[in-house]
């Protein structure tokens, strides 16, 4: 933050229904959507726990739970178990490509099949545009787009997925990823998360914060399969070991 930019002010919002643990109620504390946010102070944010939904940068904040838990992979350090070995050898056909963050018509269509195919009848699947645009897009953070396809055959190739990821000055943040739902057996959503630690490695960062990791949610629980793995309790960033055996892999 320079000398002359202002903190940010946060407030805390009133509880609702916890999207992910059921019969919970949720508050997030969230920074003030009128506060300018340059790279450095996202950044900031993030390594205190923070995401985004479009321009909201946010984290849990509830009194009575502690369920959701900020993790992060160290690239450098990182090693694959067996089952994601065999995913990253099934998608050596696949090529990623940066895309900037515009709206693509493409990107929506497989986006919408996603949702109606993983989170049918939730607020995610939704057929307005306008929403896709406000959840993914951000005017002040740098964020890259990367598209899976096919390995081309005299064309562009067909779009299997993409990853919306946030460059931060110490890591990328994977911010959310969507990709086709009749390919289970590639296991897009594991190969993505081994290309974007792969990418950071390239880029010389040294984290891929994957959000939260929640242990009773199984829609959230698989982040612990990715090791090492470092979780925020209390302020400090420290490893954790898996709890499980074993873990659904696909997100």
């Amino acid at each position: 933050m320079t000398v002359d930019q202002k903190k940010p002010d946060l407030y805390l919002s009133m509880p609702h229904a916890c999207s992910y643990l059921p019969g919970r109620m949720s508050t997030i504390l969230f920074v003030d959507p009128q506060s300018p946010i340059d790279g450095a102070l996202y950044s900031n944010f993030v390594r205190h726990g923070f995401r985004r939904s479009g321009d909201l940068v946010y984290r849990p904040y509830c009194r009575d739970c502690n369920a959701c838990v900020p993790v992060r992979v160290p690239v450098k350090d990182f090693q694959p178990n067996r089952g994601q070995r065999r995913i990253w050898q099934r998608n050596q056909d696949v090529i990623v490509t940066a895309r900037p963050p515009v709206y693509d018509p493409e990107h929506f269509a497989l986006y919408r099949r996603y949702q109606a195919a993983r989170h049918q009848g939730s607020s995610m699947d939704d057929p307005d545009p306008e929403r896709y645009l406000n959840f993914f897009f951000s005017r002040q953070v740098e964020t890259v787009f990367y598209e899976l396809r096919l390995a081309p055959d005299g064309g562009d190739g067909r779009l299997l997925g993409v990853a919306v990821v946030d460059v931060l000055r110490d890591g990328l943040s994977a911010m959310y990823t969507f990709f086709e739902p009749d390919e289970p057996a590639r296991g897009l959503g594991v190969f993505t998360i081994l290309w974007q630690i792969i990418e950071a490695q390239r880029l010389g960062l040294s984290w891929l914060y994957l959000g939260y990791w929640i242990e009773e949610c199984p829609k959230m629980a698989y982040k612990i399969n990715y090791q090492p793995l470092e979780a925020l309790a209390n302020g400090k960033w420290s490893r954790i070991a898996p709890f499980k055996e074993s873990l659904k892999e696909v997100p």
